[in-house]
């Protein structure tokens, strides 16, 4: 059986989710149930970034007072159970819920790191520079935007102290290599051009890798008075997470942390002696006027809200509708209704519950004995939407697969099944069966409407091979229920 592994960034636990970080975590969770409905063997990792200073902050932002290991670590496990709750609202299908304060991951973190030191690639040495707190990171004064980190808005602390660095810069031609000779390494292509760019004008540098009397996170293993970048513990959670599927074929991730996937990460990988990810995808940020939507800013947008008031597929639908996938786009809650009301309840909602409608009025709710009309066959082009979810390019599978709603919507117009008795029967099986396919294309990106549909229709979750019409048995009874969608007005 094929092996695919997908990961999302682990988050800081420094607040619950936003909308920014359940958008990065529905699109995994989408591509991951896509692989499941293949047949694939699919391990899905998300989680906690726990050893950050960020985690220090918000503890004691919460305690109000100084605090001790114990007082974070309770502040960890409160926030972790809080960000399963919100996942789980959202129908997140993870395998793996990767905490970086976990055990086994300090042992794979020491693991790794005695491989890179093993190699001679770590050494002691002094560094002076920017460091923004918010992204845990070093800045280059040409990187900050009028004297300010780029995606907080605040200004970096200059620091100058001694850490132990890893050699980066030994390892430059190859990580450039390899994203030559592997176009698909980085998308979309923007992001993979930023990077080649990056390395050819300022190459890559040796990056301190720990801080010296830091309360918390995870010591260095040859000196214990230093604790690990955060970043360089991080990234570990890959494989520390599910050891047995790296390499991952797909990391998702955001456009700020790009730079720390796509050109520290190979690095490490190459001096431990580990096998590169096969794919980055990179996504874009949602924004509210224009400014990235983040806790720290102000302007963040509660999903768990949202999910309450309109339901989890609703949200997940237009996250990935309305916005193609590695480009910036601003959320607007209006335009979510427009989608519901129109996509979702006019559309699919409206084809569902008239075409159940006259099979219980003409055939006493059992589906009816006929052949799928060939007509309705041609409507429905897989191969496009398989294209398009390969390339994570949600909001064109979608559109594929609407324009097969749309098609059906159609079909029951153009043959009129409540006038014309002689195809009544083969239009309605047809059109019984286009939802039944419907169900199944729908099912990762809205798993509880393809379950709602599958119960009105007595059948089971299909996978992707049973994507053929005429599959559909009949002479089985349908149930009763209420609308896949409600409008709102």
């Amino acid at each position: 059986m094929k092996r695919y592994y997908v990961t999302t960034p682990i988050y800081y636990v420094n607040d619950i989710p936003h909308i920014g970080t359940a958008y990065t975590t529905i699109a995994a969770d989408v591509i991951a149930r896509y692989h499941r409905l293949l047949g694939e063997e699919v391990c899905f990792l998300t989680g906690l970034d726990e050893n950050s200073q960020n985690t220090v902050k918000a503890a004691k932002d919460k305690a109000g007072i100084s605090i001790g290991r114990e007082t974070i670590k309770r502040y960890t496990d409160t926030m972790s159970e809080q960000w399963k709750k919100v996942w789980q609202g959202l129908n997140i299908s993870y395998d793996v819920f990767m905490r970086t304060t976990s055990q086994k991951h300090k042992e794979k973190v020491y693991e790794f790191f005695l491989k890179v030191y093993e190699k001679g690639d770590i050494y002691k040495g002094s560094y002076k520079g920017l460091y923004c707190d918010a992204c845990e990171a070093f800045y280059l004064e040409k990187d900050l935007v009028q004297g300010v980190c780029p995606f907080h808005k605040t200004a970096p602390k200059m620091i100058s102290e001694e850490n132990y660095f890893f050699k980066l810069s030994k390892y430059q031609d190859a990580v450039l290599k390899h994203i030559q000779t592997h176009p698909n390494f980085i998308q979309p292509a923007s992001r993979r051009n930023e990077v080649l760019s990056f390395i050819k004008e300022e190459g890559l540098k040796d990056i301190s890798i720990s801080r010296p009397i830091i309360e918390w996170g995870i010591p260095l293993p040859i000196d214990p008075g230093h604790t690990f970048w955060v970043w360089f513990d991080a990234l570990v959670n890959y494989i520390s997470g599910a050891p047995d599927f790296w390499p991952a074929s797909l990391h998702l991730l955001g456009k700020d942390i790009l730079r720390f996937h796509a050109l520290i990460w190979p690095g490490m990988l190459m001096s431990a002696g580990y096998p590169l990810p096969e794919h980055l995808q990179i996504h874009g940020f949602l924004t509210v006027n224009g400014q990235k939507m983040s806790k720290s800013l102000g302007n963040a947008i509660d999903p768990v809200a949202l999910s309450k008031k309109y339901g989890p597929d609703v949200l997940r639908y237009f996250l990935l509708r309305e916005i193609p996938f590695g480009d910036d786009g601003d959320f607007s809650e209006k335009a979510l209704v427009t989608r519901l009301n129109t996509e979702l309840a006019n559309d699919l909602g409206n084809l569902a519950s008239r075409t159940l409608a006259m099979v219980e009025k003409y055939f006493d709710s059992k589906i009816p004995e006929a052949e799928v009309d060939g007509e309705i066959v041609e409507k429905l082009d897989l191969e496009k939407i398989e294209k398009h979810m390969e390339k994570c390019q949600f909001h064109l599978a979608l559109s594929e697969i609407w324009n097969f709603v749309h098609a059906v919507n159609k079909y029951v117009n153009d043959n009129k099944p409540w006038e014309q008795e002689k195809m009544r029967a083969q239009t309605l099986y047809s059109t019984l069966d286009a939802l039944r396919i419907i169900s199944i294309l729908i099912s990762p990106f809205m798993p509880e409407t393809s379950d709602r549909i599958n119960e009105r229709l007595q059948v089971k979750q299909g996978n992707w091979s049973e994507i053929e019409f005429g599959l559909l048995q009949s002479g089985r009874k349908i149930n009763k229920g209420r609308n896949l969608f409600d409008k709102i007005e």
